[in-house]
């Protein structure tokens, strides 16, 4: 079976079947009354990353991500789905923003894991709002878990991809919905005093990323299970720059120390596992920086293993 979706290609294992299929040949387009699965949906975007005076070149990264991910071995029997991207026009991130939130939440309310590609990180934003359409008038507690060096809590005149968490933690304020904001990987030489204290101030669960060594990791992995606890909704997000520059060379700010790999992944397996996961997205993947396509790789190997647990723990 191969379903010919744009932008999707790659090997064909014979005899082609359930256990030699790959993604490239069982995604497809969502169509109405599709049955519940996984969906990527992409945000070609790096006017937020140029707004915060990063280099660009994140809008490239969706498709660099479908490149990769299109050889990626299926695990599950779980419908696959190309939701297409969402591209920004004139400068207009704002309304590329609402639009992506809006195809998110029909994802969302056809019953589908939706999968972000990104574009720079101001696809949080996009997420968040696209999340809390979904929700609607209901006011289940969620947290929102980033895998970054950064805060992301800047207060700017415009938004970029250094505000995406303060939007939302302020339209959740406004708008009644419980919103616990976790923060894994923060590195003290990226972030300044004002953003160390206005996490502080929003209360914001944050790990840096010298506390996160697998010395750590069983002790972190328990205290994010109890985090996680209190919550009923999880959206997760990825900001590449949270892994140490010799694993992700392409994104815009490159880590000086980062999170290994090692310790990431447990911590991933253990947020899937609550079965409480409704979306996530993979942010800051810039191509034209990406030697050998290792960060794109890097990214393709988490959204495949985050999503397969994701299915089995929904499935249990």
């Amino acid at each position: 079976m191969s379903a010919g979706v744009q932008g999707w290609s790659g090997r064909i294992d014979l005899p082609e079947g359930p256990a030699t299929r790959r993604w490239h040949q069982w995604v497809r387009e969502p169509l109405a009354g599709s049955a519940p699965g996984v969906a990527v949906l992409g945000l070609a975007s790096d006017e937020g990353i140029s707004r915060n005076g990063g280099r660009v070149g994140a809008a490239e990264g969706p498709a660099a991500l479908r490149r990769m991910l299109s050889n990626l071995p299926l695990l599950d029997d779980v419908p696959l789905y190309d939701a297409g991207d969402v591209e920004v026009a004139d400068g207009d991130l704002e309304g590329a923003q609402s639009s992506y939130a809006q195809k998110l939440a029909a994802l969302l309310d056809a019953g589908h894991l939706p999968v972000g590609l990104g574009g720079g990180h101001e696809i949080a934003f996009a997420t968040y709002q696209g999340l809390a359409a979904h929700l609607g008038e209901r006011r289940p507690r969620v947290a929102i878990v980033n895998f970054d060096a950064h805060f992301d809590l800047r207060r700017q005149d415009r938004a970029s991809s250094g505000t995406p968490f303060l939007q939302a933690i302020e339209h959740a304020a406004a708008s009644g919905l419980p919103l616990d904001y976790c923060v894994l990987g923060i590195s003290a030489s990226a972030n300044t005093r004002v953003l160390f204290d206005t996490a502080d101030q929003l209360g914001v669960f944050y790990l840096r990323d010298d506390q996160l060594s697998l010395l750590d990791l069983p002790a972190r992995i328990a205290q994010l299970q109890a985090k996680l606890a209190e919550v009923d909704a999880i959206y997760l997000t990825i900001c590449l720059d949270v892994l140490p520059h010799a694993v992700a060379p392409g994104v815009s700010a490159p880590s000086a120390r980062g999170v290994p790999q090692e310790v990431v992944e447990p911590l991933l397996d253990a947020i899937a596992a609550t079965g409480k996961l409704k979306v996530m997205d993979v942010a800051e993947l810039s191509p034209p920086f990406d030697r050998d396509g290792v960060t794109a790789r890097v990214a393709a190997r988490l959204i495949h293993r985050v999503t397969h647990a994701a299915m089995r723990a929904t499935a249990a």
